[in-house]
């Protein structure tokens, strides 16, 4: 792997099958394994806040032998309070590897640039690789990687561009119907080529899909276009109805948090069909292999 993982189009199919290797052997042992960190240090720098994200980081650090230190928005404000390069100098210089999870795609890049140690896209407004490549190992668990197709049907988001970009890295086929005007980043579309097929009608985009993702209309930091979305989404909802139209044991996964209701239904999110519970706790395994791939 490089120094950094910024978006999961660095890393080679076999960068993520031994990955994923790792992070199995990694979830078999959660509580036996040697502490790989030991004496390591962690640094988890959110200018946007986050539950799944922060805890399984901080956890997996710990149960890697390793510490973690948390800085938040109102602790660090980057290129405001200080230069985005001074900061990514400075906190290199105490940190083993750091978490950025911020706005902008490019201060990402900048603060990656500028500091000596490996650093963790946490999320952007463009990408989640840590989401994606989580999302792929929850379906090489449960259905294998062969032959695959995954539904998508929402926004077109950050956590939709990486999803993209590990699937076409691991052969499965994407299935995407988004309102118009809320599909994908153009760059990334281009970039999977025949990886993704788009579809005006939800319901053509579930049948054969082994695999049905959705997230939430409204991303955090969109909160103003709430109501826009809410019209524009009109009939993009996951529930039953769509559900019966997909094969019968077709998976459903959700990176929530969800707004139930909305893009999803209680009855399908609860269903014995979601995964979304194995998906969430695959976020620690995946990340602590990651963590151990930058620093070993």
């Amino acid at each position: 792997m490089k120094k950094d993982l910024i978006s999961i189009k660095d890393l080679t199919s076999s960068e993520i099958n031994e990955l994923f290797e790792l992070a199995s052997k990694l979830k078999l042992n959660r509580k036996t394994h040697e502490a790989l960190l030991k004496n390591k240090t962690l640094g988890l720098v959110f200018e946007k806040p986050s539950n799944r994200t922060r805890v399984s980081f901080e956890v997996g650090m710990s149960e890697l032998g390793g510490s973690s230190i948390y800085l938040g928005s109102g602790e660090i404000e980057l290129g405001k309070r200080e230069a985005v390069k001074d900061a990514a100098k400075v906190l290199s210089r105490y940190l083993d590897v750091i978490v950025l999870r911020t706005f902008s795609h490019n201060r990402l890049i900048e603060f990656a640039e500028h500091s000596t140690a490996p650093v963790i896209n946490g999320l952007t407004d463009l990408l989640h690789p840590c989401q994606g490549l989580s999302d792929v190992f929850t379906i090489k668990e449960k259905k294998g990687l062969k032959g695959i197709t995954v539904a998508f049907i929402g926004d077109g988001n950050n956590v939709a561009n990486s999803l993209l970009y590990a699937c076409n890295k691991m052969g499965i086929k994407v299935k995407m119907a988004c309102p118009s005007g809320y599909e994908p980043d153009k760059a990334v579309i281009k970039e999977v080529g025949d990886t993704v097929s788009f579809f005006n009608s939800v319901e053509d985009a579930v049948k054969d899909a082994d695999v049905i993702y959705t997230d939430v209309w409204t991303s955090m930091g969109k909160e103003k276009e709430r109501e826009k979305r809410l019209k524009a989404f009109n009939g993009f909802q996951l529930n039953a109805k769509l559900l019966k139209l997909a094969k019968k044991d077709t998976v459903i996964m959700h990176c929530l948090p969800a707004h139930r209701g909305e893009e999803i239904t209680d009855e399908v999110l609860d269903s014995k069909q979601a995964i979304v519970i194995d998906q969430a706790e695959n976020r620690l395994h995946v990340q602590k292999a990651i963590l151990v791939k930058l620093l070993k």
